[in-house]
């Protein structure tokens, strides 16, 4: 039974539309080609920030990130922001007595502007903050620390199956993969993410249905 569910940020709660956007801008590309190379990289399965790198050979992304903050020209993150589903999805599973915990690979400042939304959830945490980012095994022990269930007990959701779906399983959590944004979409069906998924979901909304088993 799922006491404990535990939810990546980027492209399972929150779109990345302005995101990616927002660096084109800083960068001085167009946005279609800044969107087009996230997309190159994916399907090379590349770290995303290679976009970043194939525009700016030799780029200090750190250095990047603090001088848009300086600008005023930094993260934002906002209620449009969120996909449709995610208030009415972590709701019910919260009226289900569901334990609701958000820990992605994202800055500091990333958890706080969530945090700021008053999301219907327990906890909200990043890798920033934590100090380790996925797929480490530390960052899924963290996971499993703010969890308070057992591995078995504990479903991760995300889109990505190297960051999400692959070291979930392997700390022995249980994981949905959900088919949404690129990395969501691009192997959807591919058979060695099919077989490690415990579920495989369209919207966040099916999670209920889940935990109702």
């Amino acid at each position: 039974m799922i006491e404990t569910i535990v939810f990546d940020i980027g492209e399972t709660l929150v779109r990345d539309d302005r995101y990616w956007s927002r660096w084109a801008d800083w960068l001085g590309v167009p946005r279609h080609t800044l969107a087009a190379l996230v997309g190159a990289v994916t399907a090379q399965g590349r770290d995303n920030a290679d976009a970043l790198r194939l525009v700016r050979p030799g780029i200090d992304i750190r250095a990047e990130y603090e001088a848009r903050e300086a600008a005023g020209r930094g993260e934002i993150l906002e209620e449009v922001d969120l996909y449709d589903d995610v208030r009415p999805a972590l709701s019910a599973l919260r009226t289900l007595g569901i334990r609701v915990v958000v820990a992605g690979n994202q800055t500091p400042r990333v958890g706080d502007l969530l945090r700021a939304l008053d999301l219907p959830v327990d906890l909200i945490a990043t890798s920033g903050e934590w100090g380790c980012a996925k797929p480490s095994k530390r960052f899924f022990d963290r996971v499993l620390d703010v969890s308070a269930a057992a591995p078995h007990e504990t479903l991760y959701v995300g889109d990505h199956p190297a960051n999400d779906l692959y070291p979930a399983k392997k700390a022995g959590l249980r994981a949905a993969h959900l088919r949404r944004g690129p990395w969501g979409y691009l192997w959807a069906d591919d058979p060695e993410v099919n077989a490690a998924a415990d579920w495989r979901i369209d919207s966040l909304d099916e999670l209920a249905e889940v935990c109702a088993v």
